[in-house]
């Protein structure tokens, strides 16, 4: 345990893999916590688990603790699911759509996502399950990243049907986006304007600096 003691004074990269959607992955020990990182950005744990955080305390723990299916687009290392599972102590179903197979097995064999006995990880494009799946969700968490760019498919109106056909009533969307440039801000206003009516949305700027959280609730 070396590493994470010298990582309360530097960072200790413990192991680092390319990928083909991320490029460069690192599990590193940062501050007394593993981390997983690609080369611009934080993927899991650290400073991506404080804003997923935020964005459940905005939906309320105990709400969130009567769900009974959780959807998580984009797993990366788990840290939003170990929050759900250590934190607010979610006993219901999580399904992880996670499309980097290198990331999935970096997430089992660092962070042990393969022992919670409530996850399925399904090594799936997002849209495409999307697409394809039957099941209804109570909350559907959104945080899929390459490095710093999003993809355009997430703020189209065909996938955006699709998320309410698939969410149930009273159910909630957490979204998760990188604000960086003036570009990325007017993209979210944009967002924004494709819920009304049946939904209550709010938005969260400047979480932990360059992020913007959405949190979506459908109403009927």
């Amino acid at each position: 345990m070396l590493s994470k003691l010298f990582s309360y004074f530097l960072p200790v990269n413990i192991y680092k893999k390319t990928s083909t959607y991320s490029k460069t992955l690192e599990v590193t020990w940062n501050n007394g916590e593993l981390v997983l990182d690609s080369k611009n950005t934080n993927y899991s744990y650290g400073s991506l688990q404080r804003i997923l955080r935020k964005g459940l305390k905005y939906i309320g723990f105990e709400r969130i603790r009567n769900f009974e299916n959780i959807l998580v687009l984009g797993v990366a290392g788990g840290s939003v699911i170990k929050t759900l599972v250590d934190e607010i102590k979610f006993k219901g179903q999580i399904t992880g759509i996670e499309i980097d197979a290198a990331i999935i097995e970096i997430a089992n064999d660092y962070f042990k996502l393969d022992q919670i006995p409530n996850l399925e990880i399904i090594n799936d494009d997002a849209f495409e399950f999307v697409l394809k799946t039957k099941h209804q969700y109570d909350l559907i968490i959104i945080d899929i990243f390459q490095d710093t760019t999003m993809p355009n498919f997430l703020f189209e109106d065909f996938f955006i049907n699709r998320l309410h056909s698939l969410l149930n009533v009273n159910g909630f969307i957490l979204f998760n986006t990188m604000v960086i440039v003036e570009k990325d801000r007017l993209r979210n206003l944009d967002y924004r304007k494709k819920f009304s009516g049946n939904y209550s949305l709010r938005m969260y700027p400047k979480v932990e600096e360059h992020n913007e959280l959405f949190t979506i609730k459908k109403l009927a």
